[in-house]
């Protein structure tokens, strides 16, 4: 018989709600209300006036976004390209989209997740956060909100 080596559920992953404020450093975000969505395998960010450009024989993507947080104004940010794929979105409709990969500051920990740049201007959040960036570190709570600032903060004190 196999002996089982994983942890426990509960133990082994941090508990987050369905809407949480997360930071993206590498963009220079240090605040952002995003959707955490099981159902969605990649991570969007809303962006606007999104052009791409060529430097050092790379390509790279110049983009305005508005993080929603604190009445901050919308900041311009450059990055390079980590990909360009097709994604499908809730509607069924097909788009190529740029992928950045970049790291997520989420509940007191920083990982590196790709996240895609796209339109979110009909949506509530300007990010949503997917199960790809989930997977194997975070619950998912469908009835709580805003869990992981309180994480972030035991995180830390814990250090």
């Amino acid at each position: 018989m196999l002996e089982r080596t994983r942890k426990p559920l509960a133990k082994s992953r941090l508990v987050i709600g369905w809407r949480e404020w997360l930071a993206l450093p590498d963009l220079r975000i240090g605040r952002i209300r995003a959707k955490i969505d099981t159902g969605a395998r990649s991570s969007s960010l809303h962006v606007d006036a999104l052009e791409t450009f060529i430097a050092d024989g790379r390509q790279w993507v110049r983009f305005v976004i508005a993080t929603d947080a604190n009445g901050d104004p919308p900041a311009e940010v450059e990055a390079p390209v980590h990909d360009r794929r097709p994604v499908t979105d809730s509607g069924g409709h097909v788009s190529e989209r740029i992928f950045l990969l970049t790291r997520i500051a989420l509940a007191g920990q920083i990982f590196p997740v790709e996240v895609n740049l796209t339109s979110r201007q009909a949506m509530s959040f300007p990010m949503l956060l997917g199960r790809s960036a989930l997977r194997r570190r975070f619950v998912v709570d469908p009835a709580r909100s805003f869990r992981a600032e309180r994480l972030a903060t035991v995180t830390a004190r814990m250090r």
